[in-house]
């Protein structure tokens, strides 16, 4: 394995990590606390790093990054933020992973699919199917049947995740650039 892919790993976990532990803390300023968590703003940087993961080494290892930052970031969170005494924290840890898991997996498989389309088609389309995705299976999983607003917590965080990923373009850009596009060396394989 190479450093840049060991290193997207790692970040993964944290991202994760950092998430989890920030979700639980709605934005207590202008009437916010209600419809947003401090989350809102951490994870869709998860996105970001499977979809550089994807252009640069292919859908398997994106998959192998996500494998992995789900393994971290859930170790990560039992570890540091889950309160085993309180079931809301638990279920957090239950609906992060599965939130997790899906929404990246089907960013993997849309991104590839779109992936020789403009530079940005694909990055913005997997990662909004996959916020909603992610923010429905968690908000549903972790505070469904409790006094939590967790409908209007989740349409918050999905209004900021999205404004998140469309502006999460602008590091994609400048940063697949530092990585090697594997659809360029398939056209070089080609010629």
């Amino acid at each position: 394995m190479n450093k840049q892919f060991l290193t997207l790993s790692f970040f993964m976990g944290i991202v994760v990590l950092v998430s989890n532990y920030l979700v639980q803390f709605p934005i207590k300023y202008y009437g916010l606390e209600e419809i947003l968590t401090y989350g809102a703003f951490s994870y869709p940087i998860a996105f970001l790093i499977t979809d550089l993961t994807n252009r640069s080494y292919g859908k398997q290892a994106a998959r192998k990054i996500v494998y992995f930052g789900f393994f971290l970031g859930v170790l990560l969170t039992l570890y540091f933020s889950t309160n085993f005494s309180d079931l809301i924290s638990i279920r957090i840890v239950i609906g992060s992973g599965t939130a997790f898991i899906t929404a990246q997996l089907i960013d993997v498989i849309i991104f590839d699919k779109l992936r020789d389309k403009k530079w940005f088609i694909a990055p913005l389309t997997s990662s909004l199917f996959g916020s909603v995705i992610d923010t429905f299976l968690f908000f549903s999983i972790s505070f469904y049947g409790t006094e939590m607003n967790w409908v209007s917590l989740s349409l918050g965080d999905l209004t900021v995740k999205i404004i998140v990923t469309i502006a999460m373009l602008i590091p994609f850009r400048f940063l697949m650039k530092r990585f090697i596009d594997i659809s360029s060396i398939k056209k070089v394989n080609l010629s």
